[in-house]
């Protein structure tokens, strides 16, 4: 039997017992239905920061009223996202259980680790999705080292945001936890998650929140995080040529620096196939990390970067673009939807104009549909970036359709095996569309 669409809810209480039997409510509504899991082991949870304290209660309590459910993982952000709607600045939580056995996936934490041998117990990591705290030592190289350990290289998440306790969610019923005491399932520091063999089918895709303004240069010095030459000429000359501005007038050039980012690609990480045509659409690959402009040196003629860029780096300026996001948020879901409909020919839904989206109630005739999805977006992102509170997950909405879907507003998002800013990244569980749905699991 294949898989089941994932039950999934979203409360909003001040009190957190509140928030959780309306979660538990729509949640038992939805496993009692033929299309959906009746018996999930495996929960997302993510609570925003309000609920950071009473993390280990909401955690126990879900625990204890859904039995069924034998794993969880998740984190905490200044956000929270579900279907059509995100939750800043409220005490709320979103969950979704999904409907995958014990055999397709393991959980992991600092105490029990994702393991460098794929003989353990038999299971194969193929992919993972991770939940870090900010503050973690060499995080970066963690990510890598995780990505290494899944047979596709890539890992998808973000990291945990808060205004206080950055907690993670990873409780496992699996033996392999042996030897770690009580543990309570909520963790801080460190990293976090679950990874998933190869029989889950998931489809990941990175949206960049920013639009280059500029063409691509070289890094050709550089001196730590100051970027002194582009393409052999001045850095800070080629930024103010480029953005129409003048250290004469400080105030004016202060104010569009503001909104002045810098899109940075490794070389290394250049898409081999078309070379040539990068950023067609004005749009960033997800080769691109975006970093900020964070200031000037006059005397010596450069920029500063909150990055460390090796020589040999593409840069290139960009803004942070509510157009620009939102267009291509609509590309990366109708990428997804090409991807599970490839015989959905006469629809150009790879344009990124949104195109072949207007009608998300009559799609085409697809192989694969989707059962659940994962959302993790910035923090900087969220609200009134969009245009209005909830935009950025209505216009998902209406570009992959009404699916189960949970999620949070990060401090910085995972990708392939990279930290990300300004970006949102939109993984999906699917399965194969000719599955029945009626009757029970």
């Amino acid at each position: 039997m294949g898989m089941k669409r994932f039950p999934y809810a979203h409360a909003a209480h001040p009190q957190w017992r509140m928030a959780v039997a309306l979660a538990l409510a729509q949640l038992r509504a939805l496993m009692a239905l033929p299309a959906y899991a009746a018996a999930p082991s495996l929960g997302l949870l993510y609570i925003t920061d309000h609920y950071a304290d009473q993390a280990q209660d909401i955690l126990g309590c879900l625990s204890a009223e859904l039995p069924e459910v034998t794993d969880w993982v998740g984190t905490v952000g200044v956000g929270i996202a579900a279907n059509n709607v995100e939750y800043f600045d409220a005490p709320a939580l979103a969950v979704m259980l999904c409907d995958l056995s014990p055999s397709q996936y393991r959980v992991f934490s600092g105490v029990a680790p994702l393991s460098a041998s794929t003989s353990v117990g038999g299971f194969v990591a193929h992919t993972a999705l991770l939940h870090a705290d900010a503050e973690t030592p060499d995080l970066a190289d963690l990510i890598v080292e995780v990505a290494e350990r899944t047979t596709s290289g890539h890992v998808f998440g973000g990291l945990a945001g808060s205004r206080s306790a950055s907690v993670q969610f990873a409780a496992s019923s699996a033996g392999h936890l042996r030897g770690q005491g009580a543990a309570s399932g909520v963790f801080l520091g460190g990293l976090s998650g679950v990874a998933f063999g190869p029989d889950v089918d998931i489809v990941s895709r990175v949206t960049q929140g920013a639009q280059p303004v500029d063409r691509e240069r070289v890094i050709t010095a550089v001196d730590g995080n100051l970027v002194l030459e582009l393409d052999g000429e001045p850095a800070l000359d080629v930024l103010l040529r480029e953005l129409g501005l003048s250290l004469e007038h400080p105030q004016a050039a202060i104010e569009k620096l503001r909104s002045t980012l810098v899109g940075l690609t490794d070389p290394q990480r250049l898409p081999t196939d078309k070379p040539r045509h990068r950023h067609a659409h004005g749009q960033f690959g997800a080769e691109v990390t975006v970093r900020h402009l964070i200031g000037l040196d006059p005397g010596r003629r450069g920029i500063a970067l909150a990055a460390y860029p090796q020589p040999g780096a593409r840069l290139a300026f960009c803004a942070r673009h509510v157009n620009a996001a939102r267009a291509d948020l609509v590309r990366v879901c109708s990428e997804i939807r090409e991807e599970l409909a490839p015989e959905a020919v006469g629809l150009d839904m790879g344009t990124g104009t949104g195109t072949g989206l207007a009608l998300p109630d009559a799609p085409p005739l697809p192989s694969r549909h989707i059962v659940g999805a994962v959302y993790v977006s910035c923090s900087g992102r969220g609200g009134l970036h969009f245009g209005a509170p909830s935009a950025e997950l209505q216009t998902v909405r209406r570009a992959l359709g009404d699916v189960p879907l949970v999620g949070f507003f990060a401090n910085g998002e995972i990708a392939h095996q990279q930290l990300y800013g300004y970006t949102g990244v939109l993984t999906v569980f699917t399965a194969p569309a000719g599955i029945t749905v009626s009757g029970g699991r």
